[in-house]
Protein backbone atom coordinates (compact mmCIF):
# COMPACT_ATOMS: atom_id res chain seq x y z
CA UNK A 1 0.00 0.00 0.00
CA UNK A 2 1.23 3.12 -0.62
CA UNK A 3 -0.27 6.77 0.59
CA UNK A 4 1.55 9.62 -0.70
CA UNK A 5 1.23 13.52 -0.85
CA UNK A 6 0.03 14.11 -4.79
CA UNK A 7 1.70 16.29 -7.57
CA UNK A 8 -1.23 18.52 -7.20
CA UNK A 9 -0.83 18.98 -3.56
CA UNK A 10 2.62 19.41 -3.88
CA UNK A 11 2.64 22.24 -6.58
CA UNK A 12 0.38 24.18 -4.48
CA UNK A 13 2.61 24.44 -1.87
CA UNK A 14 5.32 25.97 -3.94
CA UNK A 15 2.98 28.49 -4.79
CA UNK A 16 2.05 29.37 -1.86
CA UNK A 17 -0.99 27.95 0.31
CA UNK A 18 -1.75 28.13 4.05
CA UNK A 19 1.07 27.24 6.92
CA UNK A 20 -1.39 24.15 7.54
CA UNK A 21 -0.22 22.84 3.74
CA UNK A 22 3.26 24.84 3.83
CA UNK A 23 3.98 22.01 6.56
CA UNK A 24 3.38 18.77 4.77
CA UNK A 25 6.62 17.57 3.95
CA UNK A 26 6.70 14.04 3.78
CA UNK A 27 4.75 11.26 1.37
CA UNK A 28 4.20 8.32 3.26
CA UNK A 29 4.81 4.71 2.49
CA UNK A 30 3.13 1.69 4.46
CA UNK A 31 5.50 -1.28 3.94
CA UNK A 32 3.25 -4.10 5.12
CA UNK A 33 3.90 -7.48 6.30
CA UNK A 34 4.88 -10.68 5.40
CA UNK A 35 1.50 -12.15 5.05
CA UNK A 36 0.35 -11.50 8.82
CA UNK A 37 -1.46 -8.46 10.57
CA UNK A 38 1.64 -6.16 11.62
CA UNK A 39 4.83 -5.04 11.02
CA UNK A 40 7.94 -2.49 12.79
CA UNK A 41 10.43 -0.93 11.17
CA UNK A 42 13.87 -0.40 13.65
CA UNK A 43 16.43 1.14 10.83
CA UNK A 44 16.86 2.63 7.53
CA UNK A 45 19.73 3.62 5.72
CA UNK A 46 21.08 6.04 3.10
CA UNK A 47 18.88 4.34 0.01
CA UNK A 48 15.76 3.35 2.28
CA UNK A 49 15.99 0.08 3.07
CA UNK A 50 14.43 -0.90 6.20
CA UNK A 51 15.09 -3.43 8.83
CA UNK A 52 12.20 -4.87 10.86
CA UNK A 53 10.17 -7.15 11.97
CA UNK A 54 7.01 -8.32 10.74
CA UNK A 55 4.40 -11.63 11.17
CA UNK A 56 4.21 -14.16 8.62
CA UNK A 57 1.01 -15.81 7.39
CA UNK A 58 1.90 -18.37 10.25
CA UNK A 59 1.77 -15.88 12.43
CA UNK A 60 5.60 -15.33 13.59
CA UNK A 61 7.26 -12.71 13.73
CA UNK A 62 10.41 -12.84 11.45
CA UNK A 63 13.15 -10.19 10.58
CA UNK A 64 12.59 -8.47 7.55
CA UNK A 65 14.59 -6.45 4.52
CA UNK A 66 12.57 -3.83 3.07
CA UNK A 67 14.03 -2.16 -0.62
CA UNK A 68 12.16 0.61 -1.91
CA UNK A 69 10.76 -0.87 -5.47
CA UNK A 70 11.50 -4.73 -4.53
CA UNK A 71 9.84 -4.90 -1.02
CA UNK A 72 9.98 -7.25 1.75
CA UNK A 73 12.10 -10.01 2.61
CA UNK A 74 11.89 -12.54 4.89
CA UNK A 75 15.60 -12.96 6.03
CA UNK A 76 14.42 -16.09 8.44
CA UNK A 77 16.01 -17.39 11.46
CA UNK A 78 18.78 -18.98 12.53
CA UNK A 79 16.83 -22.50 13.27
CA UNK A 80 14.21 -21.38 15.44
CA UNK A 81 11.03 -19.54 15.17
CA UNK A 82 11.03 -15.78 14.93
CA UNK A 83 13.88 -13.13 14.68
CA UNK A 84 13.92 -9.31 14.69
CA UNK A 85 15.88 -6.95 12.45
CA UNK A 86 17.17 -3.45 14.67
CA UNK A 87 19.46 -2.09 12.42
CA UNK A 88 21.08 -2.09 8.72
CA UNK A 89 24.23 -0.20 7.18
CA UNK A 90 24.74 1.30 3.67
CA UNK A 91 25.71 -2.27 2.52
CA UNK A 92 21.90 -3.73 3.70
CA UNK A 93 23.71 -5.77 6.34
CA UNK A 94 20.80 -6.09 9.47
CA UNK A 95 21.87 -6.86 12.81
CA UNK A 96 19.10 -8.14 14.83
CA UNK A 97 17.95 -11.45 17.30
CA UNK A 98 16.69 -14.71 16.23
CA UNK A 99 16.09 -17.59 17.77
CA UNK A 100 18.54 -20.74 17.31
CA UNK A 101 17.81 -24.41 16.77
CA UNK A 102 18.32 -24.76 20.62
CA UNK A 103 15.42 -22.31 21.61
CA UNK A 104 17.33 -19.37 22.40
CA UNK A 105 18.30 -15.66 21.11
CA UNK A 106 21.13 -15.13 19.42
CA UNK A 107 22.26 -11.77 17.64
CA UNK A 108 23.09 -12.33 14.03
CA UNK A 109 24.41 -10.51 11.06
CA UNK A 110 22.73 -10.65 8.02
CA UNK A 111 24.51 -9.48 4.83
CA UNK A 112 22.52 -9.92 1.38
CA UNK A 113 25.39 -12.34 0.10
CA UNK A 114 26.07 -14.90 2.76
CA UNK A 115 22.36 -14.86 4.66
CA UNK A 116 22.13 -14.85 8.51
CA UNK A 117 25.39 -15.56 10.63
CA UNK A 118 25.20 -16.16 14.24
CA UNK A 119 27.03 -14.05 16.04
CA UNK A 120 27.42 -15.87 19.20
CA UNK A 121 27.90 -15.08 23.08
CA UNK A 122 30.32 -13.72 25.62
CA UNK A 123 29.99 -17.15 26.71
CA UNK A 124 26.60 -17.13 27.96
CA UNK A 125 23.45 -18.52 26.81
CA UNK A 126 21.90 -15.26 24.67
CA UNK A 127 23.02 -12.27 23.16
CA UNK A 128 20.87 -9.54 20.63
CA UNK A 129 21.81 -7.29 17.87
CA UNK A 130 21.01 -3.74 18.32
CA UNK A 131 23.57 -1.59 16.10
CA UNK A 132 25.40 -1.57 12.60
CA UNK A 133 27.94 0.55 11.00
CA UNK A 134 28.77 0.73 7.31
CA UNK A 135 32.18 -1.83 8.56
CA UNK A 136 29.63 -5.02 9.72
CA UNK A 137 30.67 -3.86 13.12
CA UNK A 138 27.77 -4.88 15.43
CA UNK A 139 26.84 -3.66 19.09
CA UNK A 140 24.11 -5.25 21.76
CA UNK A 141 23.78 -7.02 24.37
CA UNK A 142 25.43 -10.71 25.24
CA UNK A 143 25.74 -12.80 28.35
CA UNK A 144 28.63 -13.27 29.69
CA UNK A 145 30.29 -16.85 31.77
CA UNK A 146 29.25 -15.29 35.10
CA UNK A 147 25.59 -15.40 33.97
CA UNK A 148 25.05 -11.19 33.54
CA UNK A 149 23.97 -9.03 30.24
CA UNK A 150 27.29 -6.88 28.86
CA UNK A 151 27.63 -4.57 25.88
CA UNK A 152 29.22 -6.05 23.07
CA UNK A 153 31.25 -4.80 20.07
CA UNK A 154 31.45 -7.42 17.54
CA UNK A 155 33.45 -7.13 14.41
CA UNK A 156 34.22 -9.15 11.19
CA UNK A 157 37.43 -10.95 11.50
CA UNK A 158 38.11 -10.46 15.10
CA UNK A 159 34.66 -11.70 16.90
CA UNK A 160 32.88 -10.29 19.53
CA UNK A 161 34.94 -8.26 22.59
CA UNK A 162 33.10 -7.05 26.25
CA UNK A 163 32.66 -2.80 26.86
CA UNK A 164 32.04 -3.57 30.90
CA UNK A 165 29.87 -1.36 32.23
CA UNK A 166 30.04 1.76 34.54
CA UNK A 167 30.84 0.16 37.56
CA UNK A 168 27.74 -1.78 37.94
CA UNK A 169 26.22 -4.98 37.02
CA UNK A 170 24.79 -4.87 33.58
CA UNK A 171 24.80 -2.62 30.77
CA UNK A 172 23.50 -2.92 26.63
CA UNK A 173 24.82 -1.51 23.59
CA UNK A 174 21.92 -0.10 20.96
CA UNK A 175 23.63 2.42 18.47
CA UNK A 176 27.08 2.42 16.83
CA UNK A 177 28.79 4.57 13.94
CA UNK A 178 31.35 4.69 11.50
CA UNK A 179 34.04 5.45 14.41
CA UNK A 180 33.12 2.48 16.59
CA UNK A 181 31.65 4.55 18.86
CA UNK A 182 28.92 2.84 20.63
CA UNK A 183 25.88 4.49 23.00
CA UNK A 184 24.21 2.74 25.49
CA UNK A 185 22.95 2.16 29.48
CA UNK A 186 25.11 0.46 32.07
CA UNK A 187 24.69 0.17 35.54
CA UNK A 188 26.86 2.68 37.97
CA UNK A 189 28.48 2.28 40.97
CA UNK A 190 25.46 3.70 42.74
CA UNK A 191 23.75 1.01 41.06
CA UNK A 192 21.52 3.48 38.88
CA UNK A 193 21.29 2.59 34.83
CA UNK A 194 23.05 5.92 33.00
CA UNK A 195 23.66 6.65 28.89
CA UNK A 196 27.31 5.73 28.57
CA UNK A 197 29.37 6.68 25.17
CA UNK A 198 31.97 4.11 24.23
CA UNK A 199 34.83 5.31 22.14
CA UNK A 200 37.75 2.48 20.92
CA UNK A 201 41.00 3.61 23.25
CA UNK A 202 39.32 5.23 25.53
CA UNK A 203 36.97 3.58 27.33
CA UNK A 204 33.07 4.26 28.26
CA UNK A 205 31.95 7.52 29.81
CA UNK A 206 29.06 8.50 32.03
CA UNK A 207 26.51 10.77 30.11
CA UNK A 208 24.29 11.39 33.29
CA UNK A 209 20.96 12.54 32.97
CA UNK A 210 18.97 15.87 32.98
CA UNK A 211 18.57 16.23 36.55
CA UNK A 212 16.74 13.26 37.70
CA UNK A 213 19.18 9.73 38.20
CA UNK A 214 18.79 7.41 34.96
CA UNK A 215 18.81 7.66 31.21
CA UNK A 216 19.24 5.62 28.37
CA UNK A 217 21.24 6.10 24.84
CA UNK A 218 19.61 5.18 21.91
CA UNK A 219 21.32 6.80 18.75
CA UNK A 220 24.15 8.39 17.78
CA UNK A 221 25.45 9.69 14.76
CA UNK A 222 28.98 10.62 12.88
CA UNK A 223 30.25 13.34 14.70
CA UNK A 224 29.18 10.89 18.11
CA UNK A 225 26.15 12.99 19.31
CA UNK A 226 23.66 10.78 21.02
CA UNK A 227 19.99 11.00 21.74
CA UNK A 228 17.53 8.94 23.88
CA UNK A 229 15.92 9.73 27.11
CA UNK A 230 16.70 10.61 31.07
CA UNK A 231 15.01 11.76 34.00
CA UNK A 232 13.94 15.10 34.43
CA UNK A 233 14.63 16.80 37.88
CA UNK A 234 10.91 16.52 38.15
CA UNK A 235 11.14 12.85 37.86
CA UNK A 236 9.72 12.22 33.97
CA UNK A 237 11.80 10.86 31.07
CA UNK A 238 12.46 13.28 28.51
CA UNK A 239 14.32 13.07 25.00
CA UNK A 240 18.04 14.46 25.03
CA UNK A 241 20.85 15.60 22.90
CA UNK A 242 24.32 14.99 23.96
CA UNK A 243 27.17 16.61 22.08
CA UNK A 244 30.80 16.08 23.36
CA UNK A 245 31.83 19.65 25.22
CA UNK A 246 28.08 20.82 25.52
CA UNK A 247 26.76 17.75 27.31
CA UNK A 248 23.29 17.02 27.32
CA UNK A 249 20.13 19.15 26.36
CA UNK A 250 16.87 18.39 26.74
CA UNK A 251 14.51 18.29 24.02
CA UNK A 252 11.15 18.70 25.51
CA UNK A 253 7.83 17.26 24.48
CA UNK A 254 4.56 17.51 22.24
CA UNK A 255 3.20 19.20 25.41
CA UNK A 256 2.48 16.13 27.16
CA UNK A 257 4.63 14.79 30.21
CA UNK A 258 7.31 12.02 28.34
CA UNK A 259 9.45 11.23 25.40
CA UNK A 260 12.21 9.43 23.84
CA UNK A 261 14.89 10.00 20.74
CA UNK A 262 15.30 7.08 19.37
CA UNK A 263 18.22 7.98 16.86
CA UNK A 264 19.83 10.82 15.59
CA UNK A 265 21.68 11.36 11.83
CA UNK A 266 24.55 13.33 10.81
CA UNK A 267 22.77 16.85 11.13
CA UNK A 268 21.89 16.35 14.19
CA UNK A 269 18.04 15.36 13.67
CA UNK A 270 16.14 13.38 15.88
CA UNK A 271 13.41 11.33 15.79
CA UNK A 272 11.04 9.29 18.85
CA UNK A 273 8.03 9.46 20.47
CA UNK A 274 6.26 12.02 22.81
CA UNK A 275 3.34 12.37 24.87
CA UNK A 276 0.61 14.90 23.24
CA UNK A 277 -0.91 17.53 25.51
CA UNK A 278 -3.69 15.25 24.89
CA UNK A 279 -2.25 12.23 26.55
CA UNK A 280 -1.70 10.11 23.48
CA UNK A 281 1.64 9.07 22.06
CA UNK A 282 2.88 10.45 18.41
CA UNK A 283 5.83 10.07 16.72
CA UNK A 284 8.22 13.44 16.68
CA UNK A 285 10.79 14.76 14.71
CA UNK A 286 13.61 17.34 16.03
CA UNK A 287 14.96 19.72 13.83
CA UNK A 288 16.39 23.98 14.13
CA UNK A 289 15.57 23.07 17.84
CA UNK A 290 12.33 22.49 17.17
CA UNK A 291 10.11 19.48 17.95
CA UNK A 292 7.19 18.74 15.81
CA UNK A 293 4.35 16.13 15.49
CA UNK A 294 4.77 13.64 12.47
CA UNK A 295 1.61 14.03 12.44
CA UNK A 296 1.84 17.60 11.26
CA UNK A 297 3.89 16.53 8.44
CA UNK A 298 2.13 14.37 6.83
CA UNK A 299 -0.81 14.32 4.54
CA UNK A 300 -4.30 15.55 6.31
CA UNK A 301 -6.04 12.85 5.16
CA UNK A 302 -3.96 10.07 6.17
CA UNK A 303 -3.23 11.66 9.36
CA UNK A 304 -6.66 11.11 9.85
CA UNK A 305 -7.15 7.03 10.71
CA UNK A 306 -3.19 6.36 10.67
CA UNK A 307 -1.57 7.29 13.86
CA UNK A 308 2.28 7.46 14.21
CA UNK A 309 3.22 6.80 17.33
CA UNK A 310 6.94 6.59 17.48
CA UNK A 311 9.74 7.41 15.00
CA UNK A 312 12.36 4.56 15.32
CA UNK A 313 15.18 5.75 12.64
CA UNK A 314 16.19 8.71 10.36
CA UNK A 315 18.94 8.62 7.43
CA UNK A 316 20.71 11.96 6.53
CA UNK A 317 18.21 12.44 4.18
CA UNK A 318 15.68 13.11 6.60
CA UNK A 319 13.68 9.92 5.82
CA UNK A 320 11.97 8.60 8.46
CA UNK A 321 11.18 4.68 10.13
CA UNK A 322 7.81 5.31 11.99
CA UNK A 323 6.02 3.00 13.71
CA UNK A 324 1.55 3.50 13.43
CA UNK A 325 -1.51 1.93 14.19
CA UNK A 326 -3.95 2.14 11.27
CA UNK A 327 -7.77 2.89 13.00
CA UNK A 328 -9.58 1.36 10.26
CA UNK A 329 -8.13 -2.26 11.16
CA UNK A 330 -6.33 -1.91 14.58
CA UNK A 331 -3.01 -3.05 13.03
CA UNK A 332 0.65 -1.72 13.50
CA UNK A 333 2.23 -1.41 10.66
CA UNK A 334 5.99 -0.01 9.85
CA UNK A 335 5.64 3.42 7.60
CA UNK A 336 8.90 5.00 5.36
CA UNK A 337 8.49 9.01 5.15
CA UNK A 338 10.09 10.22 2.69
CA UNK A 339 11.05 14.06 2.48
CA UNK A 340 10.14 16.02 -0.56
Amino acid sequence: MNVAISGVLVALIGLGTPASAQAQRYSVTDLGTLGGATSKGYGINASGQVAGEAVTAGSVGHAFLYTPGSGMTDLGTLGGGSSTGYAINASGQVTGAAVTAGGVFHAFLYTPASGIIDLGTLGGGTSKGYGTNASGQVTGEAVTTGGVGHAFLYTPGSGMIDLGTLGGGTSKGYGINASGQVTGEAVTTGGVIHAFLYTPGSGMIDLGALGGRTSNGYGINASGQVTGQAVTAGGVFHAFLYTSGSGMIDLGTLGGGSSTGYAINASGQVTGAAVTANGTLHAFLYSNHVMRDLKSLIDPALAVYVTLDSGKAINDDAWIIANGVDSRTGDTHAYLLRKH
